[in-house]
């Protein structure tokens, strides 16, 4: 990283400049334009573009010899040998970013390569999430420190749980199937979101904010017969889950925080691959603040997987 600087210093100041880049832009309804779609499928609108340019600038000026993977641009290594990779989703959050809510982050994260150019999940050694509208930072280094101080949830109940889950580009009924006993079970003794966006969701679960995030797409896909058509139907050809790029620097700092990411199996999330999208890319995710809830959400996953089969 020989024009950059160190992982952390270079992914604070991406993240930064992203955010003062995008702000301004919050909440207007020219980035609402449809500019075609990017990388993993989904809209690119013209708020993503501005952000995706940008960072395109960014990077070739102040780290041209680091690599970069971006929910529109794909694999981009202007050295074609780099050692380091930056995983950035400019804007999580495109749809409340549009609206002006607050749900909407900058994502940025740097994992090293591997001598034939891959990395996976748990390479990922500095991760940074940015709220763009109220501009607080999360930021978390591979078995280092957590900047801000986490304070995950000890609640264990899951009628008490108050939890976030994503509906853009999913099949909502099938969703409902998997879900709904969870969102039953906590519909009045605590509270169910759905926020728009998996690194705002999972850093809530850093504060405390959120017990848990629960994300099963990829489940339901790999493991529903007829699921993976009816998920393409509503994301109008493509399937519209997770991939590395929205979790990158989430997961990480969901870790260091001391509280629970796996998929939506229980499995660890650290070999997956870092660098793609599309559905063998594609994450699912349970996020929780301690490890009591996030088996009890497991269990109530499998069983809704388990219904959902039945059905089809």
């Amino acid at each position: 990283m020989t024009n950059a600087g160190s992982p952390r210093q270079l992914v604070l100041e991406l993240a930064s400049a992203l955010r003062d880049e995008v702000l301004p832009a919050l909440g207007d309804h020219a980035g609402r334009a449809h500019l075609g779609a990017g990388e993993g499928g989904d809209i690119t609108f013209a708020i993503d573009e501005r952000a995706e340019a940008f960072m395109e600038r960014f990077l070739a000026e102040r780290a041209p010899d680091v690599a970069f993977y971006s929910e529109d641009r794909g694999l981009v290594s202007p050295s074609g040998h780099a050692s380091w990779v930056l995983v950035v989703d400019p804007i999580d959050g495109t749809r409340p970013a549009m609206a002006g809510f607050e749900a909407a982050c900058v994502s940025v994260a740097a994992a090293r390569l591997d001598s034939e150019g891959e990395a996976r999940m748990g390479d990922v050694e500095t991760g940074c999430v940015v709220e763009i509208k109220s501009g607080r930072a999360f930021v978390a280094e591979r078995g280092g420190r957590l900047d801000p101080a986490p304070s995950p949830s000890s609640n264990r109940d899951l009628s008490r749980m108050f939890w976030a889950y994503g509906l853009r580009g999913r099949p909502v009924r099938a969703i409902a199937e998997v879900l709904g006993e969870l969102i039953d079970a906590s519909s009045v003794g605590g509270g169910t979101f759905d926020l728009g966006s998996a690194t705002y969701d999972m850093t809530r679960v850093v504060t405390g904010q959120l017990d848990a995030y629960i994300e099963p797409g990829p489940r339901i896909v790999a493991e529903v017969p007829g699921m993976r058509g009816e998920f393409e139907r509503v994301g109008e050809g493509v399937v519209l889950n997770n991939s590395p790029y929205d979790l990158a620097a989430a997961a990480l700092i969901v870790e260091e925080a001391g509280a629970i990411v796996t998929d939506a199996n229980g499995e660890p999330l650290a070999d997956r691959p870092l660098l793609g999208s599309g559905v063998e890319f594609q994450l699912s995710c349970v996020a929780a603040g301690n490890r009591e809830l996030h088996e009890a959400i497991i269990r109530e996953l499998d069983l809704g997987i388990e219904r959902l089969r039945l059905l089809s």
